[in-house]
């Protein structure tokens, strides 16, 4: 069911997992799946992929350049703007992919990349996009941190930011820690969280250029919902804290085009057991109304 290949972006390999459905009856939809905030398609899309391929979906899963199984110097660096072009050749390699209908795309990302895929369902070339447990808004994301990580992940950020001014090696910052740490994420069920997602990720690694902490509050894809018109299915987690949920919530209700699904849970326990099939169910029905595979 699934194959390892590679794209080009921009001179930069980029690795991702092709997934083909058995016997399928023709041309059939294809669903792009990316992670989240510094994690790798290693860590628990192969779970949902393999979920839409079952239904007779194809699938791809990709790392973002500098991460995971992808190429890119210096490593673990974010950039929105890079990551949204990762985003742009992995749906336009999508399309090639044999047995794939071209003209029936759909983006599947969770987290930062719910984020990312609220912000590419503004593409009029796509069938649908589905976001879980999305991140839509920097600075409510920031407002939920304890003052004082919030200082020290600055301090990092800043740090890291004179690195790249001189040409100097990036200055890091875990991904997860336990809270009142040191990291980008400290809620108490995020450094957990990793530990499980990622203990058959080797390719995997904690740390991101602190640089990311400014992407991140920068961004927000949630406040620019009010134009999209692609069908999206977003998944709020109600316990979020990473996500805000009522953030979430009153950002995704500007668009007619999305329907939102809550489930109460925290931010990570959609990964797995009943969360994980609750949200699975809700993909695969939206996903046959909207972009049936027949």
């Amino acid at each position: 069911m699934r194959t390892t290949v590679t794209f080009d972006v921009q001179g930069t390999t980029v690795e991702a997992w092709a997934y083909a459905p058995d016997d399928p009856a023709g041309p059939v939809p294809v669903v792009v799946l990316g992670h989240g905030l510094g994690y790798v398609k290693s860590a628990g899309l192969d779970a949902f992929a393999s979920r839409f391929v079952e239904a007779g979906y194809a699938a791809l899963a990709f790392d973002y350049r500098s991460f995971g199984g992808s190429g890119g110097e210096p490593r673990q660096v974010l950039s929105v703007k890079r990551q949204l072009e990762d985003w742009d050749a992995a749906i336009a390699f999508a399309r090639t992919l044999p047995g794939v209908d071209p003209d029936r795309v759909v983006v599947w990302g969770t987290s930062f990349g719910g984020g990312h895929a609220l912000t590419l369902a503004h593409r009029s070339d796509l069938a649908a996009a589905i976001a879980q447990c999305p991140f839509t808004d920097g600075i409510a994301s920031l407002r939920v941190v304890p003052t004082l990580t919030s200082l020290k992940v600055t301090w990092t950020a800043l740090r890291d930011l004179v690195a790249r001014l001189f040409r100097r090696d990036p200055v890091y910052i875990a991904g997860s820690a336990p809270a009142g740490g040191t990291a980008m994420m400290t809620a108490p069920d995020a450094e957990p969280a990793m530990r499980v997602l990622t203990a058959d990720a080797p390719d995997f690694e904690n740390r991101m250029a602190g640089r990311a902490a400014v992407e991140v509050m920068l961004y927000g894809p949630g406040r620019k919902v009010k134009g999209i018109r692609t069908p999206v299915l977003a998944a709020v987690c109600d316990r979020d804290t990473v996500a805000p949920s009522r953030t979430a919530t009153r950002q995704l209700a500007r668009s007619s085009a999305i329907e939102v699904r809550h489930h109460d849970v925290g931010h990570f326990e959609i990964y797995l057991g009943e969360p994980f099939e609750a949200a699975v169910a809700d993909y695969l029905e939206f996903l046959e109304r909207v972009v049936p595979v027949s």
